[in-house]
């Protein structure tokens, strides 16, 4: 049985030239395309943001089954690519974990793990390209 325990709520105008707001208020941004000299912030970003944030509470989750925990100053660096195709656009992308004190090994099994826990991960899955790496 499912249960759905957050809806996150935008309104957004103007695309990416435009600004996006949640109905909380707590985001609330100016949007401009990529490489523009824009004020804002574009929509990569956004989602490179989101998915790090997502997929570092997945690694969490990860070492918390091995009775592990994530050091304090774990980070995960995501890169989104917007890509240029016959038809249209795709995006790729890689998401490099820095995971200070975890033996190299066990830290790309935690990033493995980490890929099949995550919301975001699981919502791109055989969507688009993704490279995952424990720096």
């Amino acid at each position: 049985m499912s249960k759905v325990i957050y809806t996150g709520t935008t309104n957004t105008t103007g695309g990416r030239d435009g600004a996006s707001r949640s109905s909380d208020g707590r985001l609330d941004v100016k949007l401009s395309p990529p490489g523009s000299s824009g004020p804002g912030t574009n929509p990569e970003q956004l989602f490179a943001a989101g998915w790090s944030a997502c997929f570092l509470g997945a690694i969490g989750r990860a070492a918390a089954e091995r009775q592990l925990r994530v050091p304090a100053d774990a980070a995960i660096n995501t890169e989104i690519d917007l890509v240029s195709i016959d038809d249209g656009y795709v995006l790729q992308a890689r998401l490099n974990a820095s995971l200070p004190g975890i033996e190299a090994d066990l830290a790309k099994t935690l990033v493995e793990r980490a890929h099949q826990l995550c919301p975001y991960s699981k919502a791109t899955r055989s969507n688009i390209a993704v490279e995952l790496n424990a720096v």
